[in-house]
């Protein structure tokens, strides 16, 4: 039995006292036991979350590393190790705003994987489409070519201690969620793929939706045999939403 993990993602948002309110929100909801709660903070706000976190189970990630696991000459960027000196535990990497935004290709991904792995961090893998690219049925070979970048390089031992998250583009910010259905068709694959490799570790790998996920649909999505929680974005930045939606997992 996989154990549910749901993640917050909060973006580029947050100042110290809007941040200092979540927190306070986050440490008075009930949390279910049984899942497992994330949140990524700004890059500004990691230290502030991790110590107001301290005395919580909610595990703090970053939301992007650099290619280089080490430190060294790279003006603007943050290395793996400095992330898990500063006490995270997690890191997105391959979030659909950096591929599309930030033109972030398959390889960069795949090095930004590996050198969070390298540094102790667990690496989320965010996968999915664009609407143009579901509309042309193109989905399942799309979500596999990012699968297999890192897949059929790092091997399926690289998953032990990874997540995969699947995102649709279309449904991130949009207001536009995957019915259960649409989501389960794609998780199904991806964790086939993984089979493929190495069955246990497929078996065993967390696999999140992230596509406008919300308190009201939450349930409905992690229902699904193959979804194994999700990774919230706006959602994530309300406590009470955040909250529900964790206690939806543990339902």
């Amino acid at each position: 039995m996989r154990r549910p993990l749901v993640a917050g993602n909060w973006k580029m948002n947050g100042t110290r006292a809007s941040v200092a309110e979540l927190l306070e929100g986050l440490k008075a909801e009930s949390l279910p036991a049984d899942v497992d709660v994330a949140v990524f903070p700004s890059l500004l706000h990691i230290d502030q979350v991790i110590t107001g976190l301290s005395d919580s189970r909610v595990a703090v990630g970053a939301q992007d590393c650099a290619v280089e696991q080490q430190m060294g000459a790279l003006t603007g960027e943050v290395a793996a190790v400095q992330l898990r000196d500063a006490g995270c535990r997690l890191v997105l990497v391959g979030h659909s705003e950096r591929r599309l935004l930030l033109g972030e290709s398959d390889e960069t991904v795949r090095r930004k994987f590996q050198a969070a792995q390298a540094a102790g961090l667990a690496p989320v893998l965010c996968v999915g489409e664009t609407l143009e690219q579901r509309e042309a049925g193109e989905t399942l070979a799309v979500v596999a070519a990012q699968v297999a970048a890192v897949l059929d390089v790092c091997g399926a031992q690289a998953l032990i201690d990874a997540v995969l998250a699947y995102e649709p583009v279309w449904a991130i910010g949009t207001g536009l969620t995957a019915t259960p259905e649409q989501a389960q068709e794609v998780h199904a694959a991806m964790r086939a793929q993984v089979a493929q490799a190495d069955a246990a570790i497929a078996a065993k790998v967390r696999i999140l939706y992230g596509g406008s996920m919300k308190a009201a649909n939450a349930a409905e999505l992690m229902a699904m045999p193959d979804i194994d929680g999700g990774l919230v974005g706006g959602a994530s930045l309300n406590a009470n939403e955040f909250g529900a939606i964790c206690r939806a997992a543990g339902s």
